[in-house]
């Protein structure tokens, strides 16, 4: 049984979770589609997150690589189309680096496309009932950096990645359910129904999902 790898980060900015992970985790050494989910758990880190995932990478020899993160303002799955090569903090990662405008990878290609087969994900997540989206940007944190890291590792390599941002968790003791905009559950099963499509689809749906502006 081959091996999928799916990561998730620590969390940041003074948060005590971090939904992408408390997902990733549940899924790690599930069987999907004859393949092992193995979840691994990237820092917040410039760099450091970046060397994590190759490592990992290096160690499973994966089938398929997915790698998330948590976008606090949105409130869909967002399925990441392309990763470029800047790193731009608003804030410092929790090492205290904050580069501005600096490249992911000298001398790298400006961007990298997701290999996966993000409309055919968009589709199923949908009919799943659960909110989804086709992001054309994945910012210039931490999350675009590993992003961006995966795809250039993976360069030349018939291995499929790609990168999803989830919306912060709905918080079930809060008063009306507040504090997030999808469950937890919601999260773990779009995750699940993002690695069953990617392993399974050759080639992936022709259907609208841009954006309009």
């Amino acid at each position: 049984m081959r091996n999928v790898l799916l990561t998730g980060f620590a969390p940041f900015d003074g948060a005590a979770c971090n939904p992408s992970w408390d997902a990733a985790r549940v899924l790690d050494g599930e069987d999907v589609a004859g393949h092992r989910i193995v979840a691994r758990r990237l820092p917040v880190e410039f760099g450091v997150a970046r060397d994590a995932l190759r490592q990992a990478i290096r160690e499973l020899r994966p089938a398929l690589v997915l790698c998330t993160g948590l976008a606090s303002g949105r409130s869909a799955i967002s399925l990441e189309r392309v990763a470029i090569n800047v790193d731009d903090a608003r804030i410092p990662d929790n090492a205290g680096r904050q580069p501005v405008d600096a490249p992911v990878v000298r001398r790298g290609p400006a961007a990298y496309f997701s290999t996966l087969p993000i409309k055919a994900m968009y589709a199923a997540i949908g009919e799943a009932g659960i909110p989804v989206e086709v992001s054309q940007s994945a910012g210039t944190y931490v999350c675009n950096h590993v992003f961006y890291g995966l795809m250039h590792a993976l360069r030349g390599r018939r291995i499929r990645a790609g990168f999803v941002h989830v919306p912060p968790a709905l918080d079930p003791s809060a008063e009306n359910g507040s504090g997030g905009a999808l469950t937890h559950d919601q999260i773990v099963a779009a995750l699940r129904i993002a690695l069953r499509v990617a392993l399974t689809t050759q080639r992936d749906r022709r259907i609208g999902a841009g954006a309009t502006e």
